[in-house]
C-alpha cells in the first residue's frame, strides 16, 4: 500500500489516530478463540426454530400445530396469533409480519415459531406443524410488477407494485440531444447478490424480571432493532435491552431485524432463555440481498469526448417487502451520471415488489448498480469515438464545484481525476510465465488450459457514492467517555452503541482517546442501548458520527479536567474521575424535491477508482483476475491498516459480483442457497490488491475522515467487467459474467 502526496501530519500517541494499531479481536479471530453471538450460552437456556413458507405466494388455509406442541420436549409453538403487539414490522415502512397471518410474499417466509429443550427437538417439531397452502400466482419478473399488469403483492396499496419512483431532472435533455455528436446506448442487467456473512443470524433472549427482555444479538443498528420490537413485542422501549454479541459479518444483511422479535417472543412465552440460531441454507432466507437491476443507458457527446448529457433509466426488483428499498433506489439514482461533469440529466429509478426474496442494504447501497451500467457504458462511447477509456474518463471527470444531477454542488475534495491517473500511470503486471505456474492460467489449477486461447484484458472505473444518511436525515450518535485512575494509571472507558461489524470502529475509538486523551490505556465497553443511539454501522458512516461523537466527549472531559487546574493528569484525577457525555450531529441535508429530484440532499462524497488486468480463455469461458489495482481518497487514514482491509476486502465482493456471485431465483424460488452453489471469492480467485491511498481531508468531519467500506465495491466490478470486455470485444451486459457467455457468443 502507498500513501499519496497531501498526507496530514501523523499525530497523538503511538497508538493513536492514523497509526497501524492491530485490532484487538484480530487474533482471537483466526485462532477461533472469538466468541460469536452463535457461541452465546445461558442457564436453563432453550432453542428456537423457525417454519418457513415453501412457496413464494401463496393463501394459508389451515395451521394445525397440536402435533408438535405434544411432542416431547417442546415448550411453545407460536403463530401470528401469538404476536403481543403490532403484527407488523420494517425499517422504513412497517410492512412485515413478524409471522405470516392470512398469506405468503416470498418462499421462506416465517409463519410459525417453536421453542424445544434440544436443537433437533425443535426441528423435529417444525415438521409436525400442518400447514395447508393455497398456491397463488406469483409475480416475479419486475418489468410485469412495474406494468401492473400482474397480481398486486399487497393488495389494496395505494402505488400498486411500485415502491418509489425517484424522478430527476436536471438541464434540458431535448437541447442536448440536439447538440450530441455521438450517442450510444446499453441495456445492463445485474444479478441477486448475497452478503455471504460468515457468521449465520443468531441471538438469545432473556426474559427479565420487570416483565422485559434481554437480547444478545449480532446487528448493525441495535437502537432501531430496539424500536421495532418494543413494538412489535407490546413492551416500551426501556424493557426492551440489547447487547451486541459478535457479529460475523454484515454488508447490510444485518440492518434488517432476524432473529430479534422471534426469540423474545418465545422467552416471554416461555419464561426461558431462548437462542435461536439460523444454519447455512436458513441464512439466504433469513436476510435481505442485493438489489437485481435492470438498467438502460443513453450517453450523448461531442466528437471530442465531452459528456453532453446522460439518460437513465433504473428497475430495482425489491422483493417481497419494503425494508430499505425505497433509499436504495433513490442512492442509486442520484449516482446514475457516475464521477463525471455532465450538465443535461434526466434519470428515472423504480423499485418495484415482486414475489422474489426481500431486498435491501448491501455494500454500496445501490449505487453498484447504477456504477456497473454508467462505467459499462462509457466504454462503449470510448469504443465508438475511438478515444481511449481512461481518457475519455479523465476528460469529464468531476471536480470541486461539480453540479450533481441533484442540483448539489460537490464541497470538498473531489479526486476522480487524479484517482484514475494514479491508475494510469501505473507500470501493467508482466505477462506470467505460464510454463511456470499453472496457477497463472484461468483454470490452471484445474490443468484445463495451457494458454492456447488466453488472452490479456484491461479495464477502468472509477466509483462515486455519498456517505452517511442523505435527504434530510436528521443523524447523530452519542458517546460517553469517563477518565479514571486504575491504580496509578490513567485509564478511559469509553461507551457507545456503534456496532462492529468487522469494520474496526472499536479500534478506532480507541485511537481517538488516545489522541485526544493522551492516556495510552483505552477500555471500549460492549455496545448496548444503555447509552444513546449511535445509528447505523452502514453508509459508510459509523467512523465518521461515531468518531465525531467520541471526539467531542473527550474534548468535553478534557475542559471539565482544565476547570480542576493544572498539572499532571494522575495528580488532577486524584479527586475522582471525569466523565462526559457528547451528541454529534453532521450539518443538515435536505430531501429532493419529487418533481425534478432537485435539492441538498448529501453530507460528503467517497471517490474510489479501479484499474483490472484479466486473462481469459476464450474457449473455456473462464475469467483470472491478474491483477485489481485500486485508488481511493480517504480524507484521513484513521488506521492505515484498517483501511486497507476495507479496501481489499470491498474490491473482493465487487470480483464476486463481476464473475461468480448470483443467488439464482427462478419462479419466485431459490435454488442454490449453499455455499456449495453460491460462489464467492477465495484466496485461490483473489489478485494481487495494489493499494494507493489518497489523504484529502474533508473540511466537516473529525479529522478530515471520510468513509471508506462502501467505494471499493462501486469500481471494482465493472473494471473488472470493461476488461474483459477488452479481452474479447463481447458486449457482455450482465454480471456476474458466466462461462457460457464468452463462449456461446463468440
Amino acid at each position: 500500500m502507498s500513501i499519496a502526496t497531501g498526507t496530514p501530519a501523523r499525530h497523538g500517541t503511538a497508538n493513536g489516530v492514523g497509526a497501524d494499531v492491530p485490532r484487538p479481536d484480530g487474533a482471537l479471530k483466526v485462532t477461533g478463540a472469538f466468541a460469536y453471538s452463535s457461541d452465546l450460552r445461558w442457564d436453563g437456556m432453550v432453542w428456537g426454530a423457525t417454519l418457513r413458507s415453501p412457496h413464494p405466494s401463496a393463501r394459508i388455509v389451515r395451521l394445525d400445530a397440536a402435533r408438535a406442541r405434544a411432542l416431547p420436549g417442546v415448550l411453545a409453538v407460536l403463530t401470528h396469533r401469538d404476536v403481543p403487539g403490532q403484527p407488523l414490522y420494517g425499517m422504513k415502512v412497517a410492512d412485515q409480519p413478524v409471522l405470516a397471518m392470512d398469506r405468503v410474499r416470498y418462499q421462506g417466509e416465517p409463519v410459525a415459531l417453536v421453542a424445544a429443550d434440544h436443537p433437533e427437538t425443535a426441528r423435529r417439531a417444525l415438521k409436525l406443524i400442518e400447514v395447508e397452502y393455497e398456491e397463488l400466482p406469483a409475480l416475479t419478473h419486475p418489468e410485469a410488477a412495474l406494468r401492473g399488469g400482474g397480481p398486486l403483492v399487497h393488495e389494496g396499496r395505494e402505488g400498486g407494485n411500485v415502491v418509489r419512483h425517484v424522478r430527476i431532472r436536471h438541464g434540458d435533455l431535448a437541447r442536448a440531444r440536439a447538440e450530441a455528436e455521438v450517442v450510444v446506448c446499453g441495456d445492463y442487467e445485474v444479478g441477486m447478490q448475497d452478503q455471504a456473512f460468515l457468521g449465520p443470524e443468531s441471538g438469545l433472549a432473556v426474559p427479565a424480571g420487570d416483565g422485559g427482555v434481554e437480547v444478545y444479538v449480532s446487528s448493525q443498528w441495535i437502537h432501531d432493532d430496539q424500536r421495532q420490537m418494543a413494538a412489535s413485542l407490546g413492551l416500551p422501549l426501556e424493557k426492551v435491552r440489547l447487547t451486541l454479541s459478535g457479529v460475523g459479518g454484515a454488508f447490510g444483511g444485518r440492518e434488517d431485524v432476524s432473529v430479534q422479535i422471534h426469540a423474545s417472543m418465545l422467552a416471554l412465552h416461555t419464561g426461558r432463555p431462548v437462542k435461536m440460531s439460523y444454519g447455512r441454507e436458513e441464512s439466504f432466507f433469513g436476510h435481505v440481498h442485493r438489489h437485481p437491476a435492470r438498467m438502460r443507458f443513453e450517453h450523448g457527446a461531442t466528437s471530442d469526448g465531452r459528456l453532453v448529457y446522460v439518460k437513465a433509466r433504473l428497475l430495482f426488483d425489491g422483493g417481497a417487502y419494503t425494508s430499505t428499498s425505497q433509499v436504495v433506489i433513490a442512492n442509486g439514482s442520484y449516482f446514475a451520471a457516475g464521477a463525471y461533469e455532465v450538465p443535461h440529466v434526466e434519470i428515472d429509478g423504480y423499485c418495484v415488489y415482486t414475489n422474489n426474496p426481500p431486498c435491501g442494504a448491501m455494500r454500496g447501497f445501490g449505487a453498484v448498480q447504477s456504477c456497473y451500467g454508467v462505467e459499462s457504458n462509457l466504454d462503449k462511447l470510448a469504443r465508438k469515438l475511438g478515444i481511449e477509456p481512461v481518457e475519455l474518463r479523465l476528460r469529464n471527470a468531476m471536480t470541486t464545484g461539480t453540479v450533481l444531477p441533484t442540483g448539489q454542488a460537490v464541497e470538498g475534495p473531489a479526486p476522480a481525476a487524479e484517482l484514475l491517473r494514479l491508475l494510469r500511470d501505473r507500470p501493467l503486471p508482466p505477462t506470467a510465465d505460464r510454463g511456470a505456474s499453472s496457477f497463472a492460467l484461468p483454470g490452471g489449477l484445474n490443468n484445463t488450459t495451457h494458454g492456447e486461447n488466453v488472452r490479456r484484458g484491461v479495464g477502468y472505473a472509477v466509483g462515486v457514492k455519498a456517505i452517511g444518511f442523505s435527504g434530510g436525515v436528521d443523524d447523530r450518535s452519542v458517546a460517553r467517555v469517563r477518565l479514571s485512575l486504575s491504580g496509578c494509571e490513567p485509564v478511559a472507558e469509553i461507551h457507545t452503541a456503534a456496532a462492529e461489524c468487522g469494520q474496526g470502529i472499536v479500534t478506532v475509538q480507541a485511537q481517538i482517546a488516545r489522541t485526544e486523551l493522551g492516556v495510552e490505556r483505552v477500555v471500549v465497553l460492549p455496545a448496548d442501548t444503555a447509552v444513546g443511539d449511535a445509528g447505523s454501522s452502514s453508509a459508510s458512516r459509523i467512523t465518521w458520527m461515531s468518531g465525531g461523537a467520541v471526539q467531542g466527549a473527550c474534548r468535553a472531559v478534557r475542559a471539565r479536567l482544565r476547570e480542576r487546574g493544572d498539572g499532571p493528569l494522575e495528580k488532577l484525577l486524584e479527586a475522582g474521575p471525569v466523565e462526559a457525555e457528547y451528541e454529534y450531529a453532521h450539518r443538515r441535508t435536505h430531501p429532493i424535491d419529487p418533481e425534478r429530484g432537485q435539492g441538498d440532499a448529501h453530507i460528503a462524497f467517497a471517490f474510489a477508482a479501479h484499474r483490472a488486468v484479466v486473462e481469459v480463455d476464450t474457449e473455456l469461458g473462464l475469467v483470472k483476475v491478474v491483477e485489481l489495482a485500486t485508488a481511493q481518497d480517504v480524507g484521513r487514514a484513521m488506521n492505515p491498516l484498517a483501511v486497507e482491509g476495507q479496501i481489499e476486502g470491498g474490491s473482493a465482493q465487487g470480483l464476486g459480483l463481476a464473475l461468480m456471485e448470483e443467488l439464482h431465483v427462478t419462479d419466485g424460488r431459490v435454488r442454490n442457497p449453499s455455499f456449495t452453489d453460491y460462489l464467492i471469492p477465495t484466496i485461490a480467485d483473489m489478485p494481487s490488491v495494489p493499494i494507493t491511498l489518497l489523504e484529502l481531508p474533508h473540511p466537516d468531519s473529525p479529522y478530515g475522515l471520510n468513509g471508506v467500506g462502501e467505494p471499493p465495491t462501486l469500481s471494482s466490478t465493472p473494471a473488472i467487467a470493461n476488461a474483459v470486455r477488452d479481452a474479447t470485444g463481447l458486449d457482455l451486459a450482465r454480471v456476474p459474467v458466466r462461462p457460457d457467455d464468452i463462449t456461446e457468443r463468440r
